[in-house]
């Protein structure tokens, strides 16, 4: 008798692993990007009218945003990454690839963080190498290093004469000496890194950007003397960098 139970328990604690193993599952995430101005919701239906403030007082408008994001990473609680070699190109204006769900697919499970790179890093921006964004003009002149915008924001603001002038708030790879031989001062990517998630069947997960951000911390942005010509700025660029650390958040998961 004692032998028929050893035997069913091992049978029994058998069964119990192959219970389990099949309760991991493999699912797709979803990230779901919204956009506001200091909590107040921004589409590409208040495009083209004055209507923003930012933190220097400049009333403004945004006429065209998008925004590339690239290597979304989930860290597990040991420590492994599971990086997705994918890119997404986030079109406020023409409100298209506001939903990116990666080919990848992830195993439920609770993750120590979840991040994606804005922007490419240096070795993935690579002059003329990805078509789509060839296609619709996100690629950077030669003179600057090549490669690929990391974002493009236009629009007009009034300005300290109280006229409308236009701003190009377009974020690079950070370049000095324009021409044959451009040098790179500091690396202006950055890592978006968006906390502690779990993944429980597909699930989706909903960032939002507060585009006021770009324009106050830590650094107060004066659209009377940053507006234009702002790619061949190595300084503007490394501000547009330190900014950017705090305009994206996790609002929720579902």
């Amino acid at each position: 008798m004692d032998r028929i139970a050893s035997i069913l328990l091992v049978f029994s604690l058998l069964f119990s692993c192959s219970s389990d193993d099949e309760k991991v599952k493999d699912v797709t995430i979803n990230l779901n990007f919204s956009h506001v101005w200091d909590g107040e919701s921004v589409s590409n239906t208040d495009f083209n009218t004055i209507k923003f403030t930012n933190a220097n007082g400049e009333e403004l408008s945004i006429e065209r945003l998008r925004y590339l994001i690239s290597d979304v990473t989930l860290k597990t609680v040991n420590g492994a990454s599971i990086v997705i070699d994918a890119y997404n190109l986030v079109d406020v204006t023409n409100n298209t690839n506001l939903n990116f769900t990666p080919s990848t697919t992830i195993s439920e499970g609770t993750y120590s963080s979840l991040s994606f790179t804005f922007g490419f890093k240096n070795e993935k921006n690579i002059d003329a190498a990805y078509q789509d964004l060839n296609s619709v003009s996100f690629g950077v002149p030669a003179m600057l290093g090549g490669g690929y915008h990391y974002m493009q924001m236009d629009g007009k603001f009034i300005n300290n004469l109280d006229q409308e002038q236009g701003y190009n708030y377009h974020a690079i790879r950070a370049a000095d000496n324009p021409g044959a031989n451009p040098t790179f001062p500091q690396d202006t990517f950055f890592k978006v890194d968006l906390g502690s998630v779990t993944v429980s069947g597909d699930t989706t997960f909903n960032i939002e950007m507060n585009i006021a951000e770009w324009f106050k911390t830590p650094h107060t942005w004066d659209l009377n003397v940053l507006n234009q010509a702002l790619m061949p700025n190595s300084s503007a660029q490394i501000i547009m960098h330190d900014n950017g650390q705090s305009v994206f958040s996790l609002k929720s998961t579902n």
